[in-house]
């Protein structure tokens, strides 16, 4: 008698969660919008995703991954980190192969394999420092890769942002996912529910950062998304091992060698301008240098500042002991 109180109970609740469901589906479906945007005709319907999964984000999946912040060191939650990106690995490699990327499949692959060997099941990212580079790839981008269109944009309930051809490779996604064929299911589930509060955890300054700068979220996150899912489908993407490496120190010129000949070319240099002047100087002046250097000719300036002190025109005149800069006077 009591477990069919229980079981009643259960059914009452399932078909109150399904009217809620049915109801937040025919008010999405009713929200339209005017003048939808290009690429995202079912613009109405997104935003009405897109606030339920913000009021579960906000209510449910932000304070647990707080929670588990607080309650897990940061060494644990890197080693959580690295153990399912490991696991990622499995089906980017796969991706990788498919678009015939056999370099970056060939990497992946060594990548899994000295992780999990070496980094004791993929808890330490020792390939990250055996210079082995991380990869991005899916399905979705892998449809994309041979002409399959993106589709319109949408926004799935608890997912997130996609489009049609994402979604389709999400499934993709689910059955080359090892964590799929853990046995009993509620293990892989448990594992499923970690990855998610991890992922949530590692965007908590983001997350942040985007409540107080964008006006509108939802324009944000879907024009966020649709840039970078084009950037990485791109073939012109600069990929890791292309980027500078600032961690080289350039060495540094040697100035021991060749003294000599650096020597003649810095005379040579102090030189130069000094012909120049010559060059362009005026006839009676450069008639007077010679007078000058003999002794003959104009005496020394005084730069004690006496009442005597003569100062040809157009010379400068050094700084005085009170270090006052130096000026030309006319």
């Amino acid at each position: 008698m009591q477990t069919t109180l229980q079981t009643s109970r259960i059914g009452a609740r399932v078909f109150q969660f399904g009217k809620l469901a049915t109801a937040a589906a025919l008010l999405a479906g009713c929200a339209t919008v005017q003048t939808p945007t290009k690429g995202d005709p079912f613009e109405g319907f997104n935003r009405t995703i897109f606030t339920v999964n913000d009021k579960i984000d906000q209510y449910a999946l932000k304070p647990a991954a707080k929670g588990y912040v607080w309650a897990t060191p940061q060494p644990v939650r890197d080693s959580v980190t690295n153990f399912f990106s490991n696991i990622g690995d499995v089906y980017i490699a796969a991706n990788n192969l498919l678009q015939l990327r056999i370099a970056d499949g060939v990497s992946d692959v060594m990548r899994i394999v000295i992780n999990t060997v070496f980094g004791v099941g993929g808890l330490f990212d020792v390939a990250t420092l055996a210079k082995l580079p991380k990869h991005e790839n899916d399905l979705g981008l892998t449809l994309g890769h041979y002409g399959v269109p993106a589709g319109p944009y949408l926004v799935l309930p608890l997912f997130g942002p996609s489009t049609v051809r994402d979604a389709v490779g999400s499934i993709g996604n689910y059955y080359v996912n090892p964590v799929s064929y853990i046995d009993p299911p509620g293990l892989s589930w448990g594992l499923y529910g970690l990855n998610v509060i991890n992922v949530r955890a590692n965007l908590l300054g983001a997350s942040d950062v985007l409540e107080g700068a964008a006006l509108d979220k939802y324009s944000f996150v879907r024009n966020a998304y649709l840039q970078r899912r084009q950037y990485l489908l791109s073939d012109n993407r600069r990929r890791p091992q292309d980027l500078p490496n600032y961690d080289e120190e350039a060495p540094l010129p040697k100035y021991d060698e060749d003294t000599g000949a650096a020597g003649t070319q810095g005379a040579a240099a102090q030189t130069a301008p000094a012909s120049g002047a010559a060059a362009t100087a005026p006839q009676g002046a450069s008639a007077a240098a010679p007078e000058a250097a003999s002794g003959t000719g104009t005496p020394p300036i005084d730069l004690r500042g006496g009442p005597e002190t003569q100062i040809p025109a157009d010379q400068l005149v050094p700084p005085t002991r009170f270090n006052f800069p130096s000026f030309k006077l006319r």
